[in-house]
């Protein structure tokens, strides 16, 4: 019988102590005796976020598949049980076995959102394994990271011994299959991770140095070894169709923040929009093959127990064959209380047919995202979108039943004036005076359309990574521009406002376009007790101000200046596919407002596509 490594007394003092024991629905268990590998997959958030995650689901799946090795799955311990583990000096432990993380050969994280970096030093502090890949003995694991954070690894890369850029379905059997070679024939960790920086995809960070010129831009990024290549080409799965998927994901014992089966229905997105990091990295678009799509929806349904099924892209409107699929998943699970759930829809792209076919279940609000509020400021973003598509949208959705809507916008965008922050508020007034043009007894009630701002984040590897931010203060100050304009709309009673956290927007923009330096930030800011920085109410300001001084690094160089077109990026190593050039472009043409057709409509030479006989298999969707 397997032994807990937490006692019932420690169990009986903790909030959820479901999070820690493990032995899920279709969790694996396997024989140690037999395993030549041992894998900790890593989410640095708490286990109902963790738990959500469809990536370490898949990974989960494709590495349990292989017969020498055992992944298991390890979380984030809450404050509570932090407490305990600290003053009882015990090790984290991964929630299949129980055993310590210290003991397996891999500590896998994935790194999903700036704001848990202070979290994966948590991690590696409980594990009792040593912050720094440099301090870290042969008796250590291997830690990886992965993940849409690792297309800038920088600001962390002094506590990952590698990191994985790109899709983990690609290389990672040829990483393990190294490692036991390794293992077996004797070689040391340095030989390992020399071997694993042939690999392509996998980045060594000790195997490189930086330089910085005397204004604090980075001078030179380049390899210290041979082993070592100037380039690391991102990872990329071409047919995602015959790929890993999980018919059995593993189901939690408490509710979870997406408590659902997810059905990834394609990756990667054609619109490009000039602000979003994801349809840059994940190009070209693929799609999965909707018969395949009908199997796994009925397997996992079936395997899990769930009442949920959510379709999961980028932007599933631009998904080929939704209405086929959203059909059949109506017609299948006619009256067994199934919800579907479309999130990622495109206000002009929504077909009313489907959300009629929808309307017979369990629904809630529909959320759309124009970004802007004003047309000069959609062309700028490159967003595709006229005030005549959103409302054109939003009139298909009011008559097809629904009264609640919830949008999305940004604040702090380039080349933004106070006239685009007022015509937020002028858009969503305009939004809810088209419900009310319904005749009244084919209303569902009152509407209420929910507007939610954040800040604009310069992200890299998008034609906005040269772009400046502003002042948390600066943040705060249109955000009550917005706000007072709401407040002057003739319909306010069915409008509702909310912003985003400046403070917390200040911290993502300067880890966002970090450098190696940064780290030295984010270890201060974890010694003074930062961690769960993501949560608003673990969330301390002033200590990450106190950090920022005590390293001698200034927010305003990260953040509050426009980069020169030829400056030397910390990720300018990864090739994603894209070109810089390419990028440039899009920010010259943004500067001029000036849209981009999407790849559909006209390929851009961008760099990213996968050509076969001459077609960018984008094209061919």
């Amino acid at each position: 019988m397997r032994k807990l490594a937490l006692t019932d007394d420690i169990l009986m003092k903790i909030e959820k102590p479901a999070r820690y024991i493990g032995n899920e629905v279709n969790s694996v268990i396997k024989d140690k005796s037999k395993i030549d590998i041992r894998f900790a997959m890593c989410f640095p958030d708490v286990y109902e976020i963790g738990m959500s995650h469809l990536g370490i689901q898949i990974l989960y799946d494709m590495f349990n598949r292989r017969e020498d090795v055992w992944c298991e799955r390890v979380y984030s311990p809450w404050l509570d049980l932090d407490k305990i583990m600290r003053e009882e000096k015990i090790p984290l432990f991964a929630l299949e076995s129980q055993d310590p993380i210290k003991d397996l050969d891999f500590l896998g994280i994935t790194i999903q959102y700036e704001m848990c970096y202070t979290n994966i030093l948590q991690i590696l502090d409980l594990s009792q394994i040593p912050l720094h890949s440099c301090d870290r003995t042969e008796e250590h694991p291997i830690v990886i990271g992965g993940g849409p954070c690792t297309y800038n690894p920088e600001p962390l890369a002094e506590f990952f011994d590698l990191f994985y850029i790109g899709e983990g379905e690609t290389v990672y059997d040829q990483l393990l299959d190294a490692y036991k070679e390794n293992k077996q024939c004797g070689g040391s960790k340095q030989d390992y991770l020399k071997k694993a920086a042939q690999i392509e995809g996998i980045y060594v960070p000790s195997l490189y140095a930086a330089t910085y010129n005397e204004d604090g831009t980075l001078a030179s990024f380049e390899p210290i070894t041979e082993s070592a290549p100037n380039k690391i080409k991102k990872q990329m799965v071409l047919d995602v169709t015959d790929t890993y998927y999980p018919e059995a994901p593993v189901v939690p014992f408490i509710k979870v923040t997406q408590d659902r089966c997810v059905l990834e229905i394609m990756r990667g997105c054609i619109r490009g929009c000039r602000f979003c990091q994801a349809g840059m990295i994940y190009r070209p678009t693929r799609e999965r093959n909707v018969e395949r799509l009908k199997h796994y929806a009925y397997e996992m349904l079936k395997n899990t127990g769930h009442e949920e099924i959510s379709l999961s892209s980028l932007s599933s409107s631009d998904y080929s064959e939704l209405k086929e699929l959203v059909t059949f998943l109506i017609e299948k699970f006619h009256g067994k209380g199934i919800n579907i759930s479309l999130p990622s829809l495109r206000i002009d792209a929504f077909s009313l047919d489907v959300m009629e076919k929808v309307q017979d279940i369990k629904k809630s609000s529909l959320t759309f995202a124009p970004e802007a509020g004003s047309q000069r400021m959609r062309n700028v973003i490159n967003k595709g979108l006229t005030e005549e598509d959103i409302l054109s949208g939003a009139g298909q959705a009011f008559e097809g039943g629904w009264n609640k809507v919830k949008l999305y916008f940004m604040l702090g965008l380039p080349t933004e004036t106070e006239e685009d922050m007022r015509a937020i508020p002028e858009l969503a007034n305009s939004v809810s005076k088209r419900y009310y043009q319904i005749p009244k007894d084919r209303r569902n009630g009152k509407c209420q359309i929910t507007t939610s701002t954040s800040f604009f984040i310069p992200k890299p590897f998008t034609p906005f990574q040269w772009a400046k931010m502003y002042t948390n203060e600066e943040y705060i100050s249109r955000a009550a521009i917005v706000k007072h304009a709401f407040n002057e709309q003739l319909n306010k009673k069915s409008l509702k406002y909310n912003w985003h956290d400046a403070e917390v927007t200040v911290l993502e923009g300067v880890f966002a376009r970090g450098d190696r330096r940064v780290g030295k930030v984010i270890e201060e800011a974890y010694s003074m007790g930062c961690i769960y920085d993501a949560w608003s109410e673990q969330f301390a300001y002033g200590k990450w101000l106190a950090a920022f001084e005590h390293a001698r690094l200034d927010i305003a160089f990260y953040n509050e200046r426009e980069r020169r077109a030829d400056e030397l990026f910390p990720w300018d190593f990864i090739d994603i596919g894209v070109t810089k050039s390419f990028l440039r472009r899009e920010w010259e043409r943004a500067m001029n407002a000036e849209v981009t057709p999407n790849c559909r409509q006209k390929c851009s030479a961008c760099g990213a596509g996968v050509f076969e006989g001459g077609v960018c298999i984008e094209s061919k969707n």
